[in-house]
């Protein structure tokens, strides 16, 4: 018997769906919010994991995220359930490594069929590969994606950065993929008057280079260590068979291709028209999303003031004045250089 997790804040909706599911012979744990759900998850270890979005404590976004990170459940399937129907709302769920998204209210139809279409992609993937596939590149044949990349990365030569150590720099020509398997990594460009602005933020299990392998061209950007990483080295050429070999590895790169186009050219337009407080209200929700930590039931932001000055496009003593300016209006504290987010959706509300 299949075993789904349903983490929902909604006690209706959460008994409501658990009924269905039972009734339909599937086994049911239930979750009241993010944190009790990613526990749950953790010593259950679930066939499917039906989540909201908005919840106390931990929310959706935040639950798949540390879920991801866990080797034990990183390739349970992951459908949100949610209330949220924009379309930014729906692009972000699957974005950020959802198999998919139902929205609230829905049929007893929508709901199951999700559900077994889901576990039925889970179940051939575990069975094609129990009956005596070999090797990489039967790997590759059936896997989503994913699951060959990682099985690409095993082994892999892996290189140390200390913190604020360049990995590499604007104008070289390409000779690698990498991955960064511990640490978090930024990507910035510098102005002939020396102002860095960071264009992107990567985190474990998160790939650098590959717009510039794909486009083969030079680095147009500088990346380095933001803390001690370790990144593994996959050379150009095998990168390149790769892609050619798995059609949904190909499929992923060209995903992530996309995001990245879409987050530079929505940086482009909060640079260049949100004010200073929107700019750096943005730049806070960001590392938050980036980098989730919670501290007795508070998002934490341990970056330096640097760092995040060149995230939000602004000098460093402007952004200093406006995270006192938010301090006062008690949208965050700031604590032994940790910035504590203690109202999120004034930030997010903030008006430009």
């Amino acid at each position: 018997m299949k075993k789904i997790l349903v983490i929902e804040d909604n006690q209706a909706i959460r008994e409501n769906t658990a009924e269905i599911l039972e009734l339909s012979n599937y086994r049911v744990v239930t979750a009241g919010d993010g944190k009790q759900g990613i526990e749950a998850a953790i010593s259950n270890k679930p066939d499917l994991i039906l989540c909201d979005i908005m919840m106390p404590k931990v929310d959706g976004y935040g639950v798949l995220h540390m879920l991801q990170k866990n080797i034990d459940l990183r390739h349970t399937p992951f459908i949100f359930l949610t209330a949220k129907t924009d379309r930014e709302d729906i692009r972000k769920g699957m974005e950020s490594g959802a198999d998919d998204y139902i929205t609230k209210p829905f049929t007893v139809t929508e709901l199951l069929h999700a559900v077994e279409s889901r576990l039925q992609k889970a179940d051939q993937i575990r069975q094609e590969i129990a009956e005596g596939i070999q090797g990489l590149n039967d790997l590759l044949a059936v896997t989503s994606g994913q699951e060959a990349l990682q099985s690409f990365i095993d082994g892999r030569n892996t290189n140390k950065y200390k913190k604020k150590q360049i990995i590499f720099y604007e104008g070289n020509r390409p000779l690698y993929l990498y991955y960064v398997q511990k640490g978090k990594v930024k990507t910035y460009k510098r102005n002939e008057d020396g102002k860095e602005l960071v264009t992107s933020l990567c985190n474990e299990g998160e790939f650098l280079g590959y717009v510039t392998l794909l486009e083969e061209t030079s680095y147009k950007e500088t990346a380095e260590a933001m803390e001690d990483s370790e990144i593994a080295l996959i050379p150009k050429d095998e990168f390149e068979e790769l892609m050619n070999k798995n059609h949904e590895v190909a499929h992923k790169f060209i995903k992530l291709l996309a995001k990245d186009v879409t987050e530079k050219e929505d940086k482009l337009l909060n640079i260049a028209y949100n004010s200073l407080r929107r700019k750096v209200a943005d730049a806070l929700l960001t590392v938050k999303e980036k980098y989730p930590e919670q501290v007795n039931d508070h998002y934490v932001i341990h970056i330096s003031r640097e760092n995040l000055a060149a995230i939000a496009g602004t000098a460093t003593e402007s952004l200093i004045r406006t995270l006192s300016d938010f301090k006062s209006e008690k949208l965050i504290d700031i604590k032994d250089g940790y910035i504590i987010m203690q109202n999120e959706e004034k930030l997010r509300r903030m008006i430009n």
